[in-house]
């Protein structure tokens, strides 16, 4: 892509999100969410393949039928209420459609059909983007609307995204696909927790986005899009290996490392709040996503040194990016660690 493109898209990105955290208008937000989605367009379309034109139309029809979900809400709840105030939404119907909006704009289930596809058909860069930036704002705006939501609504959608999030995950071998049905189990655990305790709940998204940003920029660094291709990192990449398994075993939730913090805080706040069955079924549903982890973690350290793999290398590897790793490693390593340091 031209550096000036580069320079636009990237100011887009920046400006819609911004727009969107900063607003209390919601013609503001949805003006700062469509420029957000036309800014990310011919970043998901730059390579020239069917399936990113694909990934790409697929994401711009559905954010597209999103924003209109959102904007008619936001109008329906001005013609109750008198008030566009962000923080106003006090028509139950408008609170419903909006959250209706909101998770089909992040992929949480049942609205989630588009995003284990778009992040197939972009790159791995891209597909940081995606989990990562373009969550914000719909976080964000869910954030702001948090005192009017019906938590009922919102417990069937986070326990309706950790089940499909974790079965959907369960039978992938493609590497791109399964992140995304982890994504989506991630949000689940969000969504549970933004009616009740909304504090925890961006905890629990803020630690997700910075264990997985690393996960993705060292994957960058090897050319594996498979499982079949990770089991061969090893043999030129010894300590990216290791990082990306001690990455996907916080990812996981395993208790001594960071990404366990935020579902200890999630349960404890279910509990105090007498959700306790749900609490249960919630821990129950997310050892469907630690069998996956543990796969490719799996994977990964059943051909470590001494042991040969046993599947083909690629024919055509890049050269392994030394500086890259030396600079993510440390990062890597301070994600997985911060445990002690978060307050309990």
């Amino acid at each position: 892509m031209p550096s000036t493109a580069l320079l636009m898209v990237t100011l887009g990105i920046t400006l819609g999100t911004l727009t969107v955290t900063s607003a209390n208008h919601w013609l503001t937000a949805w003006l700062g969410l469509e420029l957000n989605m036309i800014s990310i367009l011919p970043v998901i379309a730059k390579q020239k393949h069917p399936r990113s034109t694909e990934a790409a139309t697929k994401y711009f029809l559905t954010q597209a039928a999103a924003s209109a979900l959102l904007l008619f809400s936001s109008t329906l709840n001005a013609w109750q209420t008198g008030s566009w105030d962000i923080t106003q939404l006090n028509d139950k119907l408008s609170c419903t459609l909006m959250i209706s909006a909101l998770s089909m704009k992040m992929g949480a289930a049942p609205a989630h059909f588009w995003l284990p596809e778009v992040m197939q058909g972009s790159t791995l860069t891209t597909t940081l983007l995606i989990t990562t930036w373009q969550k914000i704002a719909p976080i964000t705006l869910l954030y702001m609307i948090s005192n009017h939501t019906e938590p009922t609504i919102m417990l069937l959608i986070g326990l309706l995204s950790i089940l499909i999030g974790g079965w959907g995950g369960f039978n992938q071998t493609q590497i791109r696909k399964m992140m995304a049905y982890s994504s989506i189990a991630h949000l689940g655990w969000t969504m549970t927790a933004i009616s009740i305790m909304p504090n925890i709940a961006l905890t629990n998204i803020i630690i997700y986005m910075i264990i997985s940003t690393p996960f993705f920029l060292l994957l960058t660094t090897t050319s594996s899009k498979t499982l079949q291709t990770m089991t061969t990192t090893w043999t030129y990449a010894p300590t990216t290996t290791i990082i990306l398994m001690l990455l996907l075993l916080s990812m996981a939730g395993l208790p001594p490392l960071t990404g366990f913090t935020p579902k200890l805080l999630i349960l404890d706040s279910l509990v105090t709040h007498k959700f306790t069955l749900m609490a249960t079924a919630m821990a129950l549903l997310s050892l469907l996503s630690l069998a996956f982890y543990l796969r490719t973690t799996y994977l990964l350290t059943s051909t470590a040194s001494p042991t040969t793999t046993q599947s083909a290398s690629l024919w055509r590897l890049k050269p392994h990016q030394n500086q890259v790793t030396a600079t993510l490693t440390p990062i890597a390593l301070f994600n997985i660690t911060i445990l002690p340091a978060l307050p309990m």
